[in-house]
């Protein structure tokens, strides 16, 4: 009895990472634009409060989150811009744009969290509030904003790896737009029949000689 061994076809074969390359691009684009809202809501809450000793007591003192650093709102919009122009380039851009949007991320993870701790910013306002450039505030407290801000980084760090990983697979925009070296064709001017003065007319309007051959 003969055996008949089956053999891939190699469209099939070629076709396999299709499932994976559309799988992780929704999940890239989802993951990386809302670490980017995330971190954006984040930075705008509230991250520390405490008190500055003035003349007439206590005074309460808050700091957002860019009061304490402006380095996650701005490469939360850094990451934004990468991920929408990943699918502008193609081959090595695509591969540095994957590795902005990761680098993007990884810094809004550190930036939140060494914020975190941080109390610069109310030492700041507590010094102004006191008119005392040595002030420092007091009873000072966190919020958990700046984790919130750290788990949007993260977000934008898995759309980078994912970009890295798997972007060759991503579709890219049409080259419908893009302008090639080739010449364009000319037009041909429209045939001039003598015995029609209208045409004689038009010809001249273009700029032609209508008596040419």
């Amino acid at each position: 009895m003969d055996y008949v061994t089956a053999v891939p076809h190699p469209r099939s074969e070629a076709a396999r990472p299709a499932p994976a390359g559309r799988r992780s691009l929704a999940v890239a684009l989802l993951s990386g634009a809302l670490g980017a809202a995330v971190a954006l809501l984040a930075t705008r809450q509230q991250w520390s409060e405490g008190t500055a000793t003035v003349a007439g007591g206590d005074f309460p003192l808050t700091a957002s989150g860019s009061d304490v650093s402006g380095v996650p709102a701005a490469l939360a919009i850094v990451g934004l811009a990468a991920l929408v122009a990943v699918f502008a380039v193609r081959k090595a851009g695509r591969l540095l744009v994957a590795a902005l949007l990761a680098l993007s991320g990884a810094g809004i993870v550190a930036a939140a969290l060494l914020g975190a701790s941080d109390s610069g910013a109310l030492d700041d306002k507590a010094a102004q509030a006191s008119g005392d450039t040595s002030a420092t505030v007091g009873a000072l407290t966190h919020t958990a904003w700046p984790y919130v801000a750290a788990a949007g980084g993260v977000l934008i760090l898995l759309a980078g790896l994912l970009a890295l990983r798997y972007g060759r697979l991503w579709p890219a925009m049409s080259g419908r737009y893009e302008r090639s070296g080739a010449p364009r064709p000319r037009r041909r001017a429209p045939a001039v029949d003598p015995d029609r003065p209208e045409d004689i007319w038009k010809a001249l309007d273009r700029g032609e000689d209508p008596t040419g051959a």
